[in-house]
């Protein structure tokens, strides 16, 4: 699996997840073909291979290409079948990034703060194992029946020195080819003028399905936009909430 939060829709089977029998037919037979040229696929559940079918709307040869490529990236990517604290300890020490709360479908929340990131500082193999980390984090907050998150991105101060493409097309390639359909919404907020640039560049290489998922708010909605999407004890302090974020340096188990 890439990430937990599965295990009790595991032992009630596939009966009352949101799935219909047809689309389980087609799991089964993207099954057979995986594990037919790849026998780690039978380490993986049914949920995740659906996952691959819906990101290539339900087409078995497309979906298995791209399952048979996310399982050689993971025998490089994650060897230990994880990444450790340690490796990504650069990253996290930055507090630009805090995996907590929830929206009120129940996604796990994860709020991001873009000009605390810099390009010039930052490794670039680090930052994708640090990509690699968020997401299995995220993922192990996952409740029941739940297969996807949501994230606050948030760009006030962002500037020139904090533009990282190479950054953002890393990020793309492993959420939109390891983890897809996991990515629920995403609000981009207090959005600069200067970033537009930078999104400009970056579009293309976001999929149609993924582009559907983000939305720019504008200053004169925030308020009601995340609090129509997040509820008042799971909206952080600094957006009128009771939630306070806890980063690396203030708590080692929390983000």
């Amino acid at each position: 699996m890439d990430c937990g939060g599965e295990e009790q829709a595991r032992q009630n089977g596939h009966a009352g997840d949101g799935g219909d029998p047809a689309e389980w037919k087609k799991v089964a037979e993207l099954r057979a073909v995986v594990e037919a040229q790849d026998p780690a696929a039978k380490e993986e559940d049914d949920f995740m291979l659906r996952r691959f079918l819906r990101a290539r709307d339900h087409n078995i040869s497309k979906a298995s290409a791209m399952f048979l490529k996310y399982l050689s990236w993971k025998r490089g990517a994650k060897p230990r079948c994880s990444i450790t604290e340690a490796e990504v300890r650069g990253e996290l020490v930055q507090d630009k990034l805090y995996i907590q709360g929830f929206d009120n479908t129940g996604r796990p929340m994860i709020y991001l703060f873009g000009n605390r990131h810099f390009a010039a500082k930052r490794d670039l193999e680090e930052f994708k194992r640090y990509v690699i980390y968020i997401l299995d984090n995220t993922c192990t907050k996952l409740p029941a029946g739940q297969e996807k998150f949501a994230s606050v991105v948030d760009l006030k101060g962002w500037g020139y020195a904090n533009c990282d493409i190479r950054a953002k097309l890393a990020a793309l390639e492993i959420m939109q080819n390891y983890y897809p359909e996991r990515l629920g919404r995403v609000f981009l907020i207090h959005v600069p003028y200067v970033f537009m640039a930078a999104w400009k560049m970056v579009y293309p290489f976001i999929d149609d399905n993924t582009k559907k998922k983000f939305v720019f708010v504008a200053d004169k909605d925030l308020d009601g936009t995340l609090r129509d999407a997040i509820d008042l004890s799971q909206l952080p302090e600094q957006y009128g909430g009771k939630l306070r974020l806890e980063g690396y340096k203030s708590s080692s188990t929390t983000l």
